[in-house]
């Protein structure tokens, strides 16, 4: 069963009003290791204005954690062959892996179809969407995508003095284009775009972002952040092409999801020379991944059958998860990623808390005054686990 929500409740949802002030231990990380969010005054994290999280008071105190489905992880990774690399490569630890780093440039080049001038390395692709909003909001202007949605950038962008324009998504949870296109003004400085969308799973067609792309990146430069688009089903297409036309747009993309190295770091875009240019004026890109990464990721992007593995894998648990969901009675937004997130039966703090003490990890979002469970899809054993722990909370 499909979920969907009605735009026309958007303003008639009386989101409260933002109060207390906590860190929330998921992002304290990076960019925002010194940053402090609001909280409203149910204690829910503002994640946006259609979204907010919530968060356990305090770790909760398990004996183990049995299924951690809340970080959208590849749970069959690091692909043997990366591991293999890594562990090889830590004598070579006291030397700096430019020519490796030259190589792992060379290979994404070839797999994009553009010359290693269109690269740019990062620790994870998170770094580098946080980097681009630095360099390009520094003076302020706005940002346009769509909410709910991967925040990074955004939050970033508004760290440094920029304001949000937030586009409802349609009413299927995908981006709404026109809308996002009519939003754009003269302080625009980027149109963002998280395809597939993270937190909701949902994938634009593909001749319809092309378009939409094609055209208004001769306005505004397009971020489109296609960390999750390798794990896609169906008729996908990467917005890497448009960049042989000479458009003005920037694709982010990660091993952390399809080649399982979340925990070891490695992501590069993909955009015009120059755009990169204006960028690596506060960062050398790839001089924050480490030795044993870069062969890790050389190795990674090699294994073929590893990947393959993972989107097969991934596929059948997520239809194991539909089926069961469906026959307990809960609607799901369909997913073109490796998490699927649904309306629960209770409220999410609870559902967090209760969940925890079965040994399962997952986050919990309010959209719109409704709590949904948002879970990653884990090896089949997890998913049986957390569908057994999900029929003991009815």
């Amino acid at each position: 069963m499909k979920t969907s929500f009605s735009r026309r409740n958007v303003l008639k949802s009386g989101l409260a009003a933002m109060g207390g002030i906590a860190l929330a231990p998921h992002l304290s990380l990076g960019a925002f290791s010194h940053s402090s969010f609001p909280l409203d005054s149910e204690n829910r994290l503002y994640y946006s204005p259609l979204m907010r999280e919530y968060m356990l008071d305090e770790r909760p105190n398990v004996p183990a954690m049995i299924a951690r489905l809340n970080a959208n992880e590849n749970p069959y990774g690091p692909p043997e062959s990366a591991r293999k690399a890594v562990a090889e490569s830590v004598s070579g630890g006291n030397r700096y892996s430019w020519k490796e780093l030259a190589t792992l440039v060379d290979m994404l080049a070839k797999k994009e179809g553009v010359t290693k001038e269109h690269i740019m390395m990062g620790p994870g692709s998170s770094d580098l969407l946080e980097k681009v909003a630095i360099v390009l909001f520094a003076k302020g202007g706005n940002i346009v995508s769509a909410d709910p949605t991967y925040m990074s950038l955004i939050r970033v962008a508004e760290a440094v003095g920029a304001t949000w324009k937030a586009i409802p998504c349609k009413s299927d949870w995908t981006h709404d284009l026109k809308a996002m296109e009519a939003a754009i003004d003269s302080n625009t400085k980027m149109v963002y775009i998280c395809n597939p969308n993270n937190p909701v799973g949902s994938i634009m067609a593909a001749n319809e972002l092309m378009d939409f792309c094609s055209r208004v990146s001769a306005k505004v430069p397009i971020f489109i952040d296609e960390a999750y688009l390798e794990l896609a089903e169906g008729d996908t297409a990467s917005m890497v092409s448009l960049l042989a036309q000479k458009k003005n747009v920037i694709i982010a993309r990660t091993f952390s999801k399809i080649m399982g190295m979340a925990g070891l770091r490695v992501g590069y875009a993909v955009a015009q020379p120059e755009f990169l240019s204006k960028i690596e004026k506060i960062t050398r890109g790839g001089m924050g991944i480490c030795h044993t990464s870069v062969l890790g990721a050389i190795a990674s992007l090699q294994d073929k059958e590893f990947q393959a593995m993972t989107k097969r894998l991934n596929t059948q648990c997520k239809n194991y998860l539909y089926q069961e969901l469906s026959s307990l009675g809960y609607s799901y937004i369909p997913s073109y990623t490796n998490f699927v997130i649904f309306p629960i039966k209770m409220e999410g703090k609870t559902f967090l808390s209760k969940m925890a003490s079965k040994g399962v990890m997952v986050r919990s979002f309010d959209i719109l005054n409704k709590p949904y469970c948002r879970v990653s899809i884990g090896t089949m054993a997890e998913m049986e686990y957390f569908v057994t722990s999900l029929k003991e909370l009815a």
